[in-house]
């Protein structure tokens, strides 16, 4: 009778084993024989060696067997094992380094274009989905507030953060006003808040009202509006589609959740929000994920800085079987380079004054 295994005698054959396991399931997305193993791996022991083994692995939930003829795979706690044992100090080769850096070369729009496009480099250099998250409330700082009449009814309101990213609505008002009048409450609001984060202006705004407040007292209806704009959360998702070429999404049922979650996007914004507190690069790994439609998938994400404050986040979304070793690097540079970038940005695009 086989006796019970634990983490604690992971030895080193067995580590072999799993490693040689998990690599030929990356490659192939196929269960994994035991001779597949032997033949390819050359671990210096026999198939039945290995069969033992890796029947081991599966009393000690690195392996799964999805069928009683099949081979075995990789289970969430490989590839965390995987992951933690295997993939520190990794770097993008020097080719994939330097035609990611061109991306970064010159800034080709404001902030908002290199987020957009940001998104879809991590899913062309990937062939994996993007993401990458706008400034969490806390982190973001108001730099000023624009007002601009549109027409009788209508008003463009501009907020600008720190970092000169720039967020614009169109608000409606019930009586008319005129430019001046809304120049001079861009200055009002501009002096009250500007330099607070957020997060400190909507604990503000949510307090009673002071009925003595001249601010609020003329223009409570507009005012509202605007700041219902800081409660926004922009995700951008590039290359969504590019999961589907990954076998382990096309059945109907995963592919289904996977783009409803993409596509509903409150639940993936409240994740990376929750990692944007963790600074540096995050390997999130099958029902390691909350998101509960992600749970076949595995989310690599970094943040990015503005200033030395961590300002957002961005990853890859891909499945369990990818090329951990490839995908690190790759979120870790792009963090860095979009950090670098909007240092440069808001130094050379950003609207004056």
């Amino acid at each position: 009778m086989r006796r019970a295994m634990t983490e604690a005698i992971l030895d080193e054959r067995h580590r072999q084993v799993l490693t040689a396991v998990i690599g030929e399931y990356l490659e192939t997305a196929e269960p994994v024989g035991s001779r597949a193993v032997a033949r390819r791996h050359g671990l210096g022991v026999s198939p039945a060696t290995i069969r033992n083994a890796m029947a081991d692995l599966e009393e000690m939930g690195y392996l799964s067997q999805p069928h009683t003829s099949a081979g075995r795979v990789p289970t969430d706690k490989a590839f965390r094992l995987y992951v933690d044992s295997s993939m520190s100090d990794l770097r993008l080769s020097e080719s994939e380094a330097i035609r990611l850096r061109q991306q970064y070369a010159r800034p080709q729009g404001g902030i908002e274009q290199l987020m957009e496009q940001t998104s879809l480099h991590l899913s062309a250099f990937s062939r994996m989905t993007g993401v990458l998250l706008a400034p969490p409330l806390k982190q973001t700082r108001l730099h000023r507030i624009n007002l601009i009449l549109l027409s009788d009814d209508q008003v463009l309101a501009v907020v600008v953060t720190d970092a000169g990213w720039v967020t614009t609505r169109t608000l409606t008002v019930e009586s008319p006003v005129t430019g001046d009048n809304l120049r001079e409450l861009s200055r009002q609001l501009t002096r009250r808040f500007g330099g607070k984060t957020f997060q400190e202006i909507l604990d503000h705004v949510t307090a009673p009202p002071d009925p003595l407040d001249p601010l609020r007292a003329r223009s409570g209806g507009i005012v509202d509006q605007v700041f219902s704009l800081l409660r926004d959360r922009r995700l951008y998702i590039g290359g969504a589609m590019n999961i589907l070429e990954h076998r382990e999404f096309w059945g109907l049922g995963t592919m289904r959740a996977l783009l409803w979650a993409f596509e509903e996007k409150a639940h993936l914004i409240d994740l990376l929000s929750t990692l944007a507190g963790e600074q540096g690069v995050q390997v999130m790994i099958g029902r390691e994920n909350p998101v509960e439609e992600m749970r076949e998938c595995s989310l690599i994400t970094s943040t990015y800085t503005y200033n030395d404050r961590v300002l957002g986040i961005l990853g890859v979304v891909g499945p369990k079987r990818m090329p951990y070793s490839k995908m690190i690097p790759l979120v870790d540079e792009t963090a860095r380079l979009v950090s670098q970038s909007l240092s440069r940005v808001r130094q050379e695009l950003y609207l004056p004054s």
